[in-house]
């Protein structure tokens, strides 16, 4: 019998982003018409604008949700010191809508990957009450996801999807 392999934990987003978990809510996201499926890649041009992301889960009536989509990789796989870079952090995300319901704590920023391939991981946490004194964090790089749902009370992500990115070659025209 074969036994399935958890990409999350291949992709190493458990580990270097946050730990074991189990998932308990569908989250969706979407660049145009490109679902985010665990370590598809996805051109840094097709993300220029923020994706859309449907969280949709039974038994959470009335429960918020919090999105934090970061970079383990900058400024390169090989040497990730600014481990992780925050792209994202969307709070107060109502069950049965999307991102854009939630309130933007920190601006979206698509990846610019400088060098080799970059895991993006979108990190969703159940909210156990509204976040009405979240503070964007001083800086992108050197976030911690771990470190944010501590210090905000998230417990455990609820659900979690990753894509990779590397460097578009610069069009030449001549």
């Amino acid at each position: 019998m074969a036994r399935s392999v958890d990409p999350l934990i291949v992709g190493k987003v458990i580990g270097d982003v946050i730990d074991i978990f189990t998932p308990s809510v569908d989250a969706a996201v979407y660049y145009g018409t490109k679902r985010v499926t665990n370590g598809c890649e996805i051109k840094p041009s097709a993300t220029l604008q923020r994706p859309n992301v449907q969280v949709s889960a039974r038994n959470f009536e009335d429960t918020l949700f919090t999105l934090v989509m970061t970079d383990p990789d900058a400024p390169s796989p090989s040497e990730p010191n600014m481990r992780e870079w925050v792209h994202w952090i969307v709070t107060d995300i109502p069950v049965g809508t999307d991102a854009s319901q939630g309130r933007e704590i920190l601006p979206y920023m698509g990846p610019r990957p400088p060098i080799g391939i970059h895991r993006y991981a979108f990190v969703l946490f159940r909210q156990q009450n509204p976040m009405l004194m979240m503070l964007a964090p001083q800086a992108r790089h050197n976030f911690s996801t771990r470190a944010f749902a501590a210090r905000y009370g998230l417990g455990l992500p609820v659900a979690t999807v990753y894509f990779n990115a590397q460097k578009e070659p610069a069009n030449k025209k001549r």
